[in-house]
């Protein structure tokens, strides 16, 4: 049978519903430090209320610990980023290290724009044992393009993915590395493809569906779609300890929860967010998914 992608998704939300993921996340993005180096124009980054705020190591330490409640068979994502550029804390590859350690369930995936990835730091990533991969927003292949759209140095990034490229060929590194755009569509998304593939076969290439952050950035990302949400088996926690309603929440306007007074599980088993794993059939039946465009 064909299934329609909204019928494919909708099963996969049912079937989360059905397993223990319905008292235990999924994917837990954890934003360590809210700085970003970059000044994306599709991205709330720049905005936040909270910007330069650092989650004390008593409040990591806390949250891993917590986490450590999830049983060890269930098997989970984590994300040391929300809003920010992870590897701008030098805590990070350390705090890394501790989850590889203690939450051998944890699958740990890492988005950078690749700007402060040092040859040490890909090392040191290359040793985790529990990383599953690395992604590198770059969203554009043109050098002016690059540069307007991220605010970052196109020299320097180049020579970033240079390095990892060469860890992959090495075998140094041999977990997956994806380069990914914001997809628009347009001739743009063909031709970053082509750029790719030429320029770095080891890596894979991949399109990602545009979002307006819940209108908290200025995109044309379509109409919302009639079908539930698997953020709702997520939690996303903010460098202040409040849990946004999802990843899509950048600046935290819609919060579920603050870690600085409930425990991660309470957060997560909220009533009225475990309501919407429970019993929400389509997005547009809630607030404030009624009004996300992203899958």
């Amino acid at each position: 049978m064909n299934l329609t992608p909204e019928l494919a998704y909708d099963l996969q939300v049912d079937q989360w519903r059905r397993k223990p993921y319905i008292d235990y996340p999924t994917h837990v993005h954890l934003e360590t430090l809210a700085v970003c180096n970059g000044s994306c124009r599709f991205c709330p980054a720049s905005t936040l209320k909270r910007r330069g705020t650092k989650m004390s190591d008593a409040l990591i330490e806390k949250v891993l610990t917590e986490l450590e409640q999830i049983p060890r068979e269930l098997t989970f994502q984590l994300s040391p980023f929300k809003v920010n550029e992870p590897l701008l804390d030098a805590r990070l590859l350390g705090i890394l290290r501790d989850v590889d350690r203690r939450l051998p369930n944890a699958r740990i995936t890492l988005t950078t724009n690749a700007t402060p990835l040092t040859d040490e730091k890909i090392n040191e990533l290359s040793a985790l044992i529990n990383l599953d991969s690395i992604a590198v927003s770059l969203n554009e292949c043109r050098k002016d393009a690059y540069e307007q759209a991220m605010g970052l140095s196109w020299d320097r990034v180049i020579d970033r993915l240079d390095a990892l490229h060469a860890a992959l060929d090495s075998r140094r590194l041999q977990r997956p590395v994806r380069l990914s755009r914001v997809g628009d569509g347009a001739s743009g998304d063909a031709s970053f493809r082509r750029w790719g593939r030429e320029h770095y076969p080891l890596f894979e290439i991949c399109l990602l569906p545009p979002g307006d952050w819940l209108g908290q950035v200025e995109f044309d990302a379509g109409a919302v779609p009639k079908m539930g949400c698997k953020r709702w088996f997520e939690l996303s926690i903010t460098a202040t300890g409040v849990v946004a309603h999802c990843c899509m929440d950048g600046r935290a306007q819609y919060p579920i929860g603050d870690i600085n007074k409930q425990t991660v599980l309470e957060v997560y088993n909220s009533p009225d967010y475990r309501r919407l794993r429970e019993k929400t059939v389509w997005r547009q039946h809630v607030e404030p998914c009624r009004r996300c465009t992203f899958a």
